[in-house]
């Protein structure tokens, strides 16, 4: 059998296919089944119904209950700590347990008031510990749980702009994967406009700022400059605070990362509609005429467009075809139940 007898079999053509012509390998191709991403998602869904809307997010997330113990495991050793530290601590205080819990909240979510900090050696270095893992904290796992929170209250909005929406569920679940990431971030942005106002108008109200200095002061705790001229000096102002910029500080962050997956993502379709809709040309089918056989299968093709993507390398390619050489025991050019159960038989 010849070398390339798996690049063969990969790309087999029909007859007159630079013409382009509707074929039975080209229809097979079209019929394709998607990749079963789980062995229990085997079974069709009943009476033809479709995935429920809480079904849309599979990938795996974080546990919420680790989540949850993380930091209240945090929380408990920072306040313990700096309680007894407290008197190395220079700035405005309040209530031991609650300066405690406010200088740990305003460390770990870097935004660094300036109104508590440490003033002896032993204070300072525990403090340089407490950000960085703090910041590991926010990073790994409270960030993940927030952007699942930010998903499920996407459903919300997409039902709450789409009221008057008519058709299936599916209908409404294919029109949410495709502008997942447009709905994700005005989901967010409605979030980050929420405590944005709810955080002005607090210290308006309650610490007594003025309305310019309390919007100040919000903008400058949630992008964690924490320039400290203003901050949260009441005991009621710093236990609003322990919530608020710990909730606040998340949602900036998803703001932005939403903001430059929207930026990728319509950069991506913009490519993608270019790729479709551009004349291909002489050059376009040599590329694409892997075998060099001077004709272009579907499969060639279909690889040529996805390489113009940049959904796939040539390097990729290359493993995909060992591995099929590996999987193809009986070296027919094609793969079926006995080459697998040949396979397990050599190993």
């Amino acid at each position: 059998m010849a070398d390339n007898s798996i690049e063969q079999a990969l790309i087999e053509n029909p007859p007159n296919v630079l013409k382009w012509k509707p074929s039975e390998r080209a229809k097979r191709f079209r019929r394709c089944r998607s990749t079963p991403s789980d062995p229990t998602d085997q079974k069709p869904a009943e009476n033809g119904s479709v995935l429920k809307a809480k079904e849309l997010f599979k990938e795996k997330r974080p546990s919420f209950m680790l989540v949850g113990l993380l930091l209240f495991a945090y929380l408990l050793v920072g306040v313990i700590i700096f309680y007894l530290f407290m008197d190395q601590l220079s700035g405005k205080t309040t209530n031991r347990v609650l300066d405690a819990l406010y200088f740990v909240i305003v460390t770990m979510t870097s935004v660094g008031y300036g109104d508590l900090f440490p003033n002896s050696d032993t204070t300072k270095l525990l403090a340089c510990a407490f950000v960085f893992t703090g910041m590991a904290i926010i990073a790994l796992f409270i960030s993940k749980a927030a952007d699942y929170l930010v998903e499920k209250q996407e459903v919300l909005f997409f039902k709450a702009l789409h009221m008057n929406m008519k058709g299936s569920e599916a209908k409404m679940l294919g029109a949410m994967e495709t502008n997942r990431i447009k709905y994700k971030f005005y989901t967010v942005a409605l979030l980050l406009a929420m405590v944005i106002v709810a955080g002005t108008v607090f210290l308006w109200k309650v610490e007594k700022l003025s309305l310019v200095d309390s919007f100040y002061c919000v903008c400058a705790t949630i992008t964690t400059l924490g320039y400290g001229d203003k901050s949260f000096s009441s005991k009621l102002g710093r236990v609003f605070a322990v919530f608020w910029i710990t909730t606040s500080t998340l949602i900036m962050a998803q703001f932005f990362m939403y903001l430059a997956e929207l930026y990728t993502e319509r950069r991506q379709k913009i490519l993608t509609k270019w790729v479709i809709n551009r004349r291909i040309t002489t050059m376009d089918l040599e590329a694409a005429d892997i075998d060099d056989d001077r004709q272009v299968g579907a499969a060639e093709f279909v690889l040529y467009k996805l390489k113009e993507l940049g959904k796939i390398s040539q390097e990729e390619i290359s493993c995909f075809l060992e591995e099929f050489d590996k999987l193809d025991v009986d070296q027919s050019g094609t793969l079926s139940t006995y080459d697998l159960t040949l396979g397990q038989t050599i190993q």
